[in-house]
């Protein structure tokens, strides 16, 4: 039919949508789905018969030692089960198959959760083996429009039959309750008839073992409790005599009762039993509605879908209160982290200095770098005692890296700790999430360790090479972003390279000879540190290495304000560019993904996903209805 074709589609997508929510809520570390009665529904009996109404599943179901085998043997017309005066501890499902729907790939469609295996020995689902088998035989002389199912116990103390009882629950539309005096009340076997009630299963009821004619004034009230407490309302009734003979030979009559029935006094009279006429269940079986059973059972699993407490919206509820808990610990936790201030070790000055004037050397070209290459030599080879004087030497660059190396670890070691007191700290608040993992991180000597790692990072890491790249970074960017700025310094340095040759004859000319053009750059440096510590005014120095302060402010207005801020933003680059070194090495090292995972786990009521199975899910009105006109 078209519309269970509609349905079909419909739900294909909302298996769709389930899966991708699923896989986008993984760190919510959620039950797994497989395990879900709402989901297993879907792949378990939706999908697998809303394309085909033609055929009912039928299963035989109850709780230990009550005969269901024997009832199972009757509807089949052979003995297709094993059955004992002692429990024959039916371990496997069996299934009685009609000649047209003997297909493996079929059947296989319809017992998915199942390992199908043909089988005609009886006593196969005698087996003790931990997998999932269904036993199957053809039928070619029972109802081409049945399969019929003997199960095993529902009360067992295998769960593992709890388990296989369940997934034939799923796949039935017709379930045969087979009750006794002794198990109608059985609190398992309650259960199970509960849940297969609020499916909307169709059910039959047959209570065995009876002792007729006396008991036919108590089973009534055995199997009111029975209705009353599991919502059961069973579409036939039967009672079977208590006759082992006539079980075993196949021949045990079922007599139909009319339920509900009236109260009668205990000590009313009874019909004797030989007056009552026997019922054959197969024919009674046969006669059901089938397509309304189906569509009825169909309807079923689509409102258990629905079902706040145990369906898809109790699936979203789930993921939102988990998203919650989540969103809470990556608050707490940044929080925390936030609270942490530090101050950060700076480079000197001189240090900066010395890498932008390598960079601008890179700029020059032609006989501007021959003449600034040639008068830095000699300025070098003649300035090295004073140089030396001033406590500058070769190893001038390895000194800051050291002691710089020492400063940063004694604050990184200072932020380690606090960081450790704080997670310490939120550990103790309870937060299913962010405890255990908390705790995890603090337990044994991982403290210890993660510290030493960091310091092992940390010496190994390269200072120089990372301020280098830094400033070639920012200068590269300041030439680019400002090409008029850039163009108006190499004036400048092409004026500076023209002046020092006339500058040499002039100091030669008082006496002051090459040692001038030495320290002409040196003092320039030297005024320009000065004007750094006080107004921070470094940038006309640094870059022309001879032109001072006055020639840049003459070449625009704004000139000193703007390279100074940019000098102090170089600063708090490198100063960045050393706490999110730390960071990652934090993450590395100490919670890996964990903020990052508490983030994503938190929004996941936010995604797509989540509000497309929200949407998906306000259209189950249109599918039953959809289902109700079919």
């Amino acid at each position: 039919m078209k519309a269970m074709r509609d349905v079909a589609r419909t739900i294909t997508e909302l298996k769709q949508s389930v899966d991708k929510l699923a896989a986008r809520a993984r760190l919510l570390e959620l039950p797994e789905l497989d395990q879900a009665e709402w989901y297993q529904l879907i792949t378990q009996k939706l999908l697998p018969q809303l394309n085909d109404s033609s055929y009912l599943v039928v299963a035989v179901v109850g709780g230990t030692n009550i005969g269901k085998s024997v009832i199972f043997n009757h509807l089949c017309g052979i003995k297709a089960s094993a059955t004992s005066p002692l429990a024959s501890g039916t371990k496997h499902p069996t299934c009685l198959v009609p000649t047209r729907l003997a297909k493996p790939e079929l059947l296989q469609t319809v017992f998915s959760e199942f390992e199908l295996q043909h089988s005609d020995d009886a006593n196969d689902a005698l087996q003790l083996t931990d997998q999932d088998i269904m036993f199957w035989r053809e039928h070619p002389d029972g109802p081409d429009n049945l399969l019929l199912l003997d199960t095993p116990d529902i009360d067992s103390d295998a769960e593992i039959n709890w388990t296989r009882a369940d997934k034939v629950r799923r796949a039935a539309d017709v379930l045969i309750a087979v009750l006794t005096q002794q198990k109608y009340n059985d609190a398992a076997v309650k259960k199970f008839f509960r849940i297969a009630t609020s499916e909307d299963k169709a059910i039959l009821v047959v209570f065995n073992q009876c002792l007729l004619p006396d008991d036919d004034a108590y089973w009534p009230i055995w199997l009111e409790t029975f209705c009353q407490e599991t919502g059961v309302s069973p579409e036939f009734v039967y009672v079977a005599p208590h006759d082992r003979r006539a079980a075993e030979d196949n021949q045990l009559p079922f007599y139909q009762r009319d339920w509900p029935v009236d109260k009668k006094p205990l000590q009313a009279k009874k019909k004797p039993e030989t007056e009552q006429s026997a019922r054959n269940l197969m024919q009674d079986i046969s006669t059901l509605r089938f397509e309304e059973i189906k569509l009825r059972s169909l309807r079923g699993a689509i409102v258990s879908l629905q079902d706040s407490q145990t369906g898809i919206p109790h699936y979203l509820a789930e993921i939102k209160q988990r998203a919650g808990i989540h969103g809470d610990a990556w608050h707490r936790l940044t929080e925390r982290l936030r609270e942490i201030n530090v101050t950060w070790p700076k480079i000197p000055n001189r240090v900066v200095i010395a890498e932008i004037r390598r960079w601008w050397k890179e700029q020059r070209t032609g006989w501007e770098a021959s003449v600034h290459g040639f008068y830095d030599v000699v300025g070098k080879g003649i300035m090295w005692p004073v140089r030396k004087l001033r406590g500058l030497n070769a190893e001038d660059s390895t000194s800051w890296v050291d002691e710089y190396r020492q400063q940063e670890w004694s604050i990184i070691h200072k932020q380690l700790s606090d960081i450790y007191d704080r997670l310490d700290s939120l550990s103790q608040h309870g937060n299913p999430v962010l405890a255990p993992r908390l705790n995890l991180l603090l337990s044994g000597n991982s403290r210890e360790e993660t510290i030493e790692k960091l310091r092992q990072a940390h010496l190994k890491s390269d200072l120089d090479q990372e301020l280098e790249q830094l400033i070639h970074l920012q200068m590269t960017t300041f030439r680019d972003e400002r090409s008029d700025w850039f163009r108006l310094l190499k004036r400048l340095d092409s004026v500076a390279a023209a002046a020092r040759p006339v500058l040499s004859v002039a100091l030669f000319a008082t006496g002051i000879g090459p040692v001038g053009n030495a320290v002409v750059p040196v003092m320039t440096d030297t005024a320009m540190q000065a004007a750094l510590h006080g107004a921070g005014d470094v940038t006309a120095g640094t870059v022309t290495a001879v032109i001072g302060e006055t020639a840049i402010s003459s070449g625009a207005s704004t000139g000193v304000g703007y390279l100074e801020a940019w000098f102090h933003q170089l600063h708090r680059s490198f100063v960045e560019s050393r706490k999110n070194w730390m960071l990652d090495q934090l993450q590395q090292h100490l919670w890996d993904t964990l903020l990052e995972d508490l983030q994503t786990a938190a929004e996941v009521p936010q995604s797509k996903e989540y509000i497309d199975l929200g949407q998906k899910l306000s259209q189950f009105d249109l599918l039953k209805s959809q289902l109700n006109d079919s």
